[in-house]
């Protein structure tokens, strides 16, 4: 696993700054800004982030922050548009994370340890 920054908090002030200043391009990394830097995965047209939380027995923060207020504001790529946060459910999400963990074996790691199931979230763009 990739080590953690001694002072995450650092970290990500100056992962939002380029982010802001590139436009979003930060030389092929995929990255959606919510209100922390994550990594998204594009399924079709939809956003997709995963609350693996780098494979803890938790839930990360974020996550719980979109399940209480869903309507967020999503910068990706230069853009910011308002999007709601949908959690997906059923065979959608059992799908999606296959797919997903297909290309990013690291989320099937994470899932593997752990016993809770790691939320998939769609963010859903508004008109």
């Amino acid at each position: 696993m990739t080590e953690m920054p001694a002072d995450i908090k650092a970290y990500n002030r100056k992962l939002i700054e380029q982010f802001r200043a590139s436009g979003g391009d930060l030389g092929g990394r995929q990255l959606v800004l919510l209100t922390t830097p994550m990594m998204y995965v594009r399924d079709g047209e939809r956003v997709l982030v995963l609350a693996s939380n780098a494979g803890a027995a938790r839930h990360p923060d974020w996550y719980h922050n979109l399940v209480a207020n869903p309507a967020v504001t999503v910068e990706l790529g230069g853009e910011t548009y308002p999007a709601t946060a949908e959690v997906l459910t059923g065979e959608d999400r059992e799908q999606t994370f296959a797919r997903i963990a297909e290309r990013y074996a690291f989320f099937a790691e994470h899932q593997t340890g752990i016993s809770r199931e790691i939320p998939v979230v769609a963010l859903v763009r508004h008109g």
